[in-house]
Formats: structure tokens, sequence, C-alpha cells
């Protein structure tokens, strides 16, 4: 048998509209996965979903604002209702377009990314693990940021920090059922990323060179590949970890 073959398995992908969260999608897919595309923007997961289902496989899209418990309830029983399962939960929805010093910020900005980035996981952990009966994995896209000072970014330093906690805590408390482990994505030009960075793809690329090991920027499809490994049998006995995919860095 194949390891990395996740045909019958039915998974969900939160931010899964573009960048990381629709290289996931898409990986998953191809893996044999029936996918749950999510994310608040309904044409984008339109999108994902249809290019899909072109290849074959089966996706559907459900329009999900992370911060909504209900919406993450409704979400969830999507999957289920739709595809007859839950087997793998991926949760990527999150950054912060605000740059600015933890002394500057106001506490509605503090809250609000406290919410996307580390309570939604929380909540979305726990409804998924609730609804996988027959085991699962739950893949909680993580940051370099949440292991190091990162001075404008403090706010969503902690959060990632938080995540990288929850998972170790979730691991734990879930076993033998749920397997809990994160990944933690290098530069990877997304919208996300060179909106936080304030920066674009050639500056990118040219940093890429000069200072990752591997000498290139990430992909959608490295992060993709990482969470077939982790979603599946292949990662079968690996619980706790937040893996960093960042060319060396």
């Amino acid at each position: 048998m194949n390891p990395f073959d996740l045909t019958g398995k039915v998974a969900v992908v939160t931010g899964g509209g573009q960048g990381i969260g629709e290289g996931i999608a898409k990986s998953l897919a191809a893996a044999g996965a029936a996918v749950v595309v999510a994310a608040r923007h309904q044409d984008r997961i339109d999108r994902v979903a249809s290019e899909i289902k072109d290849t074959g496989a089966k996706a559907i899209a459900v329009a999900t604002d992370v911060t909504d418990r209900g919406a993450l309830v409704a979400l969830a029983d999507a999957a289920t209702e739709t595809f007859g399962g839950l087997h793998v939960w991926v949760n990527n929805a999150g950054g912060s377009p605000l740059r600015a010093p933890l002394k500057e910020i106001e506490d509605d900005d503090w809250d609000a990314c406290l919410s996307l980035n580390l309570t939604s996981v929380w909540r979305a952990s726990v409804v998924a693990a609730e609804r996988m009966t027959d085991g699962g994995s739950i893949i909680n896209i993580s940051s370099p940021a949440g292991d190091r000072g990162v001075p404008g970014s403090g706010h969503y330093a902690a959060a990632k920090a938080g995540v990288n906690s929850l998972t170790k805590t979730m691991s734990l408390e879930l076993a033998p059922t749920v397997r809990v482990n994160g990944i933690s994505p290098g530069y990877v030009p997304t919208e996300v990323m060179m909106t936080a960075l304030d920066t674009d793809e050639a500056a990118l690329e040219a940093m890429a060179t000069k200072r990752v090991p591997l000498q290139r920027l990430g992909t959608p499809d490295d992060m993709g590949s990482t969470a077939v490994y982790l979603a599946g049998d292949a990662g079968g006995w690996v619980t706790g970890q937040t893996i960093i995919v960042a060319g060396g860095l």
C-alpha cells in the first residue's frame, strides 16, 4: 500500500482560497482525499474547488469565518454530511497586515490578531476532533515568527507561539485517536506574506538567493507535500511536531 495515498479520507482546509491553503487543498486532493475548501471569500474557494474537481477529485467550497464557532461547526458538518466523515483538518487561515511596535498596538488590533491566528485554531481543532471518530490528523500552519522575536509583528509572533504550544498539548490530550502536528513555512511569496512584509516577489527572490541554503523561495506545493505526509499513514507515528519547511533557514 502507498502510505501517501489519502483515498477515502475527507479533509477540511481553512484559508483555502489562495496561497498556501490552496496548495495544501490541491495536494490533498491529488493524493486522493475529498476536500472541503473554506475561507471567507466565496469566489476564491469556488475557483479552487472547481479546479480540484476538474482533475477528477472531489471538492466543495464552504464560505467560513473561522473566528465564528457556529461557522466552524457548520463547516465540519458540511464535510461529514457531504462526504461521510472527517479525517484531516488543516488550520491554515490566519495572518496580520498590521506592522507596529507592541507599545503602539491598540487593544482591538491585538484581540483581532489573537482571535484569527490562535483562538480559531483551538476552537476549530476541538470541533474537528469531536467528529474524528475513526481517528484523524489535525495540521496547524504556524510560522517561524512563533520561535523568535519579531519587531513590528510581536502580536502575530505571540499568536503563532501559542499555536505551537497548542499543537504540543493537543497532541497529548487527543492521543491516541487524533494526531496533531504543525507546519512552519519559510518564505513563500503569497499575497498575505508580501503584504505583511511590505515587499514584492522579486525582492523576496533576491533575498532567498542570498540567505536560504537551498537558494529559492518556497511554494504552496512544498507545504502541500508536507501536509500529505502528515495527513496519512506516512506520518502515522508523528504527533506533537511542528515541521519547519523553509529551505534550511
